[in-house]
């Protein structure tokens, strides 16, 4: 249930062509869709402006499945599956054929429909080419939602004139998205060059003492450069969506 899909069932009990109790029985399921093994949180574009996302990873195929029936029911628009891979795409496919699958980001779109952005454009950086999975789920993410996204990859602090020669790019953005294992060095360098939000994003890439994304985590925790947000290890999806909120601010 979105505001588009309210507004229709509110216009039609104003213009005579639905009763109280027709709109009555459509609304039974607004608050949430109980499934037993999910709960399906109907009510959620209405209040965050944007439809539940759903999270494969440690779902069950048959579950994963059950829940995409159902978003096939209620029709909604761009509904995302993070953390799928082609197995669970294959299987949303036979429900929904024109479910989409971006095999980098690990995302599965159903029901895709083009989005409008706002021309206030969000930009993704990786340290490095290893970073470019979680960088796409960010991006992916926040185009889904309705805004316009530039990738500038592999641009960490080993050669920090690569960086540089991009600076002008880098400035022009509304909200940058920094993604980065390692030391998760970059994110530093980049809130010292820029006067616009930065979201960071630590993600596993690393040797040992990386400690799966810990220490870069812990580096961009204690950045010294202000301006700096940051989003749980290899969490692409919540960077996308923080960048969203705030470039349509």
């Amino acid at each position: 249930m979105n505001n588009d899909k309210l507004y229709e069932l509110l216009k039609n009990i104003e213009n005579g062509q639905a009763t109280a109790d027709d709109v009555m029985q459509q609304l039974k399921t607004l608050p949430f869709d109980d499934m037993g093994y999910a709960k399906i949180d109907n009510h959620r574009q209405l209040r965050t402006g944007y439809p539940e996302v759903v999270f494969c990873q440690g779902k069950s195929i048959e579950h994963i499945c059950g829940i995409a029936e159902k978003f096939k029911i209620q029709g909604d628009k761009n509904i995302l599956f993070t953390r799928a891979d082609e197995a669970v795409f294959e299987q949303i496919a036979k429900i929904i054929p024109d479910a989409k699958f971006n095999k980098l980001a690990r995302i599965v779109i159903v029901n895709p429909c083009p989005v409008q952005n706002n021309g206030k454009k969000i930009l993704v950086l990786t340290a490095g080419t290893s970073d470019i999975p979680v960088a796409e789920e960010a991006a992916t993410t926040a185009e889904i939602m309705g805004n316009k996204v530039e990738r500038i990859f592999d641009v960490g602090v080993a050669g920090l004139h690569r960086l540089l020669s991009k600076l002008d790019e880098i400035r022009s953005a509304n909200v940058i998205i920094a993604v980065a294992g390692m030391e998760g060095a970059l994110v530093s360098v980049i809130a010292g060059l820029v006067d616009k939000p930065v979201i960071a994003v630590p993600t596993s890439v690393g040797y040992g003492t990386n400690f799966g994304g810990l220490s870069a985590l812990l580096g961009m925790l204690n950045s010294c450069g202000a301006g700096v947000s940051v989003v749980n290890i290899d969490n692409g999806f919540g960077a996308g969506h923080l960048a969203s909120i705030i470039n349509n601010m």
